[in-house]
C-alpha cells in the first residue's frame, strides 16, 4: 500500500479514471460512476476519496446521504482490474466508514446495489455486507400474454374497468405512494407530501409519460356516486437517452414500465395479468420486479418459466446491520 496515496476527489478526475477503467462492468457500476463528486455538506451530503497509484488516480469511492431511504448511507468503490485484490478497495471502504460517522443525519451503516455475481457482490460480502433484496429487470416479449378480460356480473355487465389517467392525478399519486411505501418495507421510505412523490415518480421530470389504472367493484361505485377504487396501476417512463443528442430508438426497444397493485386486494395478481397482457399486446415492455412484491413476483416468474418474459438484469441490495 506504500505506492498508493488518498485524497478527496477533485474536478478532472473522471476523464482521468475513465481513461483507466474504461467501460462500466454493468448497469450498477454506470450509474454509480455519476455519484462521483466534489465533497458536498448540503443535500444531499457526500464524500469522495480517490487512490492514486504513482500520482495515477486508479480508484474511486463514494458515500452519500438520500432523502427518500434515509436508513443507510449509500456507498460504492470502484477499482482499476490491475489494481485489485491488494488492499485498495478494502483501504477505500474503511476510509468511507470513517467518514460516514460524520453524516449530517447520524445514519453511519452502509449499503450498495449490485449485479448478482459480479465482482462487486463478493467484495460487499467479504466486508461484511448482507443481502436485503433482490430485483430483477424483465422483459415480457410481445404479444405473448393472452388478454385477459374484466370481470362482468351475472348480467354481463363490466364491474371492473381500465382507465387512462392522468400523471398529475392526486388520487393516483396517493395509491402508488401506499404500493411503494408496501413494497420498501424491508428499507421504509422518509415521510414525504404528495406533492414530492408525483415529482419522484409521476412528473416530466421523472420522465413518467402515461398512466393506466384498473378500477374494480365500479357497479356500486356508481350506485353510489362515487369513483371506483385503483386495484392495479401501470405507468409507463420514457428511456433516459432518448434526451441525449443524436438517440434513435431501436426498433425493438422495449417501454419501462411500473406496475404496482393494491397489496390487500384479493385478486392482484389477476388485475396485474389484466394490465400487462394490454401493455404487453404489441410492443415489448420492462419491469423492475423486487422480490418483495410478491404477486408480481409470482405472475412475473410464471412468465419466464414459460417462455415468454426474460430476465435482462438481476441485482442485489446489500448492506450493514
Amino acid at each position: 500500500m506504500n505506492d498508493y496515496t488518498f485524497r478527496p476527489w477533485q474536478d478532472g478526475d473522471d476523464l482521468a479514471l475513465l481513461q483507466i477503467w474504461h467501460d462500466a462492468d454493468n448497469t450498477q457500476s454506470q450509474a454509480f460512476r455519476s455519484a462521483f463528486t466534489v465533497d458536498s455538506d448540503s443535500a444531499p451530503w457526500s464524500r469522495t476519496i480517490v487512490a492514486e497509484h504513482q500520482g495515477i488516480p486508479v480508484a474511486a469511492g463514494t458515500v452519500y446521504e438520500t432523502s427518500l431511504h434515509n436508513r443507510h448511507l449509500w456507498s460504492y468503490v470502484e477499482v482499476a482490474p490491475e489494481h485489485r485484490r491488494n488492499g485498495v478497495g478494502s483501504e477505500l471502504l474503511k476510509q468511507l466508514q470513517e467518514l460516514a460517522q460524520s453524516s449530517p443525519s447520524g445514519v453511519s451503516t452502509l449499503r450498495t446495489k449490485v449485479e448478482k455475481g459480479s465482482a462487486g457482490y463478493d467484495f460487499a460480502t467479504e466486508h461484511g455486507l448482507s443481502p436485503i433484496q433482490r430485483s430483477r429487470m424483465v422483459r415480457v416479449h410481445p404479444g405473448t400474454v393472452p388478454l385477459v378480460p374484466l370481470r362482468e356480473d351475472e348480467d354481463g355487465r363490466p364491474t371492473q374497468e381500465i382507465e387512462d389517467i392522468a400523471t398529475g392525478s392526486v388520487e393516483l399519486t396517493r395509491v402508488l405512494w401506499d404500493f411503494y411505501q408496501k413494497a420498501h418495507e424491508w428499507d421504509p421510505p422518509a415521510e414525504i407530501d404528495l406533492p414530492r412523490v408525483n415529482r419522484l415518480f409521476l412528473s416530466d421530470e421523472a420522465e413518467a409519460y402515461g398512466a393506466v389504472v384498473l378500477r374494480d367493484d365500479v357497479l356500486t361505485a356508481k350506485k353510489e356516486g362515487k369513483k371506483a377504487p385503483i386495484k392495479a396501476f401501470a405507468v409507463s417512463y420514457r428511456p433516459l437517452e432518448a434526451d441525449m443528442p443524436g438517440f434513435e430508438m431501436p426498433e425493438d426497444a422495449a417501454t419501462e414500465v411500473l406496475i404496482g397493485y393494491d397489496f390487500e386486494y384479493p385478486g392482484a395478481r389477476e388485475a396485474i395479468m389484466q394490465l400487462l397482457s394490454l401493455l404487453a399486446h404489441q410492443y415489448p415492455v420492462i419491469l423492475e420486479v423486487d422480490d418483495s412484491m410478491e404477486d408480481l413476483t409470482v405472475m412475473i416468474d410464471h412468465l419466464i418459466k414459460s417462455g415468454v418474459a426474460e430476465v435482462e438484469e438481476e441485482t442485489i441490495v446489500l448492506a450493514q446491520a
